[in-house]
């Protein structure tokens, strides 16, 4: 592995693996520092994330970088998935006007079956990791 998919892991992990993390750090005291990234019930526009899918679970985890200026196309996802931005900036814009905007070191938890976009709303790359809670042979991205 590279240093920046060791650094995107090192952030992610805690977002991931919040029940084990927290109790390794409480087993082993200075030995851990463990910092909640997210920790919650609903997706950035405040919609309750749905139960999990019946299947086999297959999670995908995604490096996205988005050149300056560009805009995604609209798209949805039915599945549960977060990320973390690397670096950049990213603009998030649901269909009914939602938006928010992602800096370096923002977590985003996704919205789930809600068309939307992003963009770079910076100068230069932005480049995010995403973690999907997918289902074996689905897709995690549907678009327009």
């Amino acid at each position: 592995m590279n240093k920046n998919t060791l650094r995107a892991l090192a952030v992610l992990a805690p977002v991931l693996l919040m029940p084990s993390m927290a109790l390794a750090a409480d087993a082993h005291g200075a030995a851990a520092t463990v910092e909640t990234l997210a920790k919650t019930t609903k997706s950035w526009d405040g919609a309750t994330l749905p139960a999990y899918a019946n299947g086999q679970p297959e999670i995908t985890i995604l490096r996205i970088t988005v050149k300056a200026g560009q805009k995604l196309a609209v798209h949805r996802h039915p599945y549960i998935n977060a990320g973390v931005l690397l670096k950049g900036e990213l603009t998030v814009r649901t269909e009914d006007g939602k938006t928010l905007i992602l800096r370096a070191g923002d977590p985003i938890v996704e919205t789930v079956q809600t068309w939307h976009h992003g963009e770079n709303s910076g100068d230069g790359p932005a480049e995010i990791v995403v973690f999907y809670a997918g289902i074996e042979g689905q897709p995690i991205t549907i678009a327009r």
